[in-house]
């Protein structure tokens, strides 16, 4: 029993210690609270009275009677000492005596510079982040796809079928391009190229920042679901010895998009997204008619939540009012998913209806690209002219100049020297059949590649 007396004696000693601050001057008290902070900005070892504090609240109950007198000498000691801690120990000591003197001057003041400084700096760097969301989702750059027809030991005597000959343009996200042209021009290459159902030759295919172009095996298997297609043929392209439910989810499962105890309500939630009924989940795709097959492709595609879908000619094969229809659908599900569509057609007022932007192929190659206004308003290239000169336009008494092309399209396999179109333009020059024109930006991302127009 004497020793917790003695405890208590020391702690009636510590009270007393405690006691002292309280009966200084205030000007005393200052000066003890700018000592407190040199000691801990040299490193120095804090004073005994801390301790004492820290012993009296711990151990006596007669201290609540003490701390409501202390409360001021604990609070101020101990706020600006902790503030300077950060200063580096190599600062002098009347320096820091200034820092602390200031700091306890106006602690509030240099708060509110501090939140105005982050203020500013997060400002600074969102202003600076902006510009990234302008990147596009697609990245084409110089893209070529040519196939072999005839090898030699001696590479430079091989004869190759140039289908896609040096291609470029960008894609955001929630935007369409239009894809038009003749038979034959490179269309459906272009984007089977751009999925990788075909190996490209050379150029770029940059989708979301990354290369996919040499994408093999495993690395290409896990971008499959970004990217789908939406073939010709809607009849050609669905099996027909699976059910709607099984061509619509077998990618579901191969990607593993859903639990399994999810997979069927997945899938029925797509079909009604896409206009399907949910009791099309047992048939086969035989026991539906054209437009209702081009929905079950859709579906499909969706399926794998893509961010980028290619759609060949899909409704070419279907009659106007079910045209309607599926373009509508396209443009539900653009808003709802922000997808972003490369539509190839041959139906120029389709590709008006549903593009942002359209692309004119030619043998091969990009002859001009633009935004729908820019192009349908005033096309540049001869070959767009006698593209929109061919649209047939409800009206029988506006009269439309017909442009008719001379000649057939060259052999992709033996293009001709210069511009491709040389042999079939109307305002062919002699420079034409020589020199290949640039695909060269004449004002708003108008993108055209003829001699017509300055080079340089």
């Amino acid at each position: 029993m004497k020793k917790p007396m003695n405890e208590i004696n020391t702690d009636e000693n510590a009270l007393g210690v405690v006691d002292q601050p309280s009966q200084l001057a205030p000007e005393e008290q200052t000066q003890e609270v700018s000592e407190a902070q040199v000691a801990a900005i040299l490193g120095k070892p804090a004073p005994a009275k801390k301790k004492a504090k820290k012993t009296t609240a711990k151990s006596e109950p007669k201290l609540e009677e003490v701390t409501p007198e202390a409360a001021e000498e604990q609070t101020t000691p101990e706020a600006p000492a902790e503030a300077p801690a950060n200063e580096p120990l190599s600062n002098t000591e009347a320096k820091s005596e200034d820092t602390a003197e200031t700091k306890s001057e106006g602690p509030e003041g240099a708060a509110d510079n501090g939140e105005e400084h982050a203020q500013v700096v997060q400002l600074d760097s969102a202003h600076e982040e902006a510009p990234e969301d302008d990147t596009p989702l697609l990245k084409v750059v110089n893209l070529k796809e040519w196939f072999p027809i005839k090898t030699s030991i001696d590479k430079r005597k091989n004869v190759y079928l140039k289908a896609v000959d040096g291609v470029s343009f960008e894609l955001r996200q929630g935007k369409t391009i239009g894809i038009v042209g003749e038979s034959g021009c490179g269309k459906t290459t272009l984007g089977r190229t751009i999925l990788r159902l075909y190996q490209p030759t050379d150029g770029e295919i940059i989708f979301e920042g990354k290369h996919i172009e040499k994408l093999k095996g495993e690395a290409l298997r896990r971008m499959r679901p970004h990217f789908q297609m939406i073939f010709q043929d809607p009849y050609a392209s669905l099996s027909p010895r699976l059910t709607v439910g099984e061509i619509v989810g077998e990618a579901v499962k191969t990607h593993k998009i859903v639990p399994k105890e999810q997979y069927k309500d997945y899938v029925v939630d797509i079909m009604l997204k896409c206009g399907l009924q949910p009791h099309y989940f047992e048939r086969y795709p035989h026991e539906f008619s054209g437009g209702q097959r081009q929905r079950i492709c859709i579906a499909k595609a969706l399926a794998l939540k893509p961010k980028l879908v290619i759609c060949d000619e899909p409704v070419s094969a279907l009659d106007v009012s079910i045209q309607a229809q599926v373009i509508n659908l396209f443009k539900d599900l653009q808003e709802s998913d922000n997808l972003a569509y490369i539509f190839i057609s041959h139906d120029l007022s389709v590709v008006e209806h549903i593009s942002d932007e359209v692309g004119v192929m030619y043998l091969g190659n990009m002859v001009e690209f633009g935004s729908k206004k820019d192009l349908f308003s005033n096309p540049m290239h001869p070959y767009t002219q006698a593209l929109f000169s061919a649209v047939p336009i409800p009206d029988p008494d506006t009269k439309i100049k017909r442009i008719i092309l001379q000649g057939d399209i060259p052999s992709p396999a033996n293009p001709p020297k210069g511009c491709k179109f040389h042999t079939r333009c109307s305002k062919c020059m002699d420079i034409c059949s020589e020199v290949e024109p640039k695909f060269k930006d004449y004002g708003d991302g108008h993108f055209v590649a003829c001699h017509l127009y300055p080079q340089d």
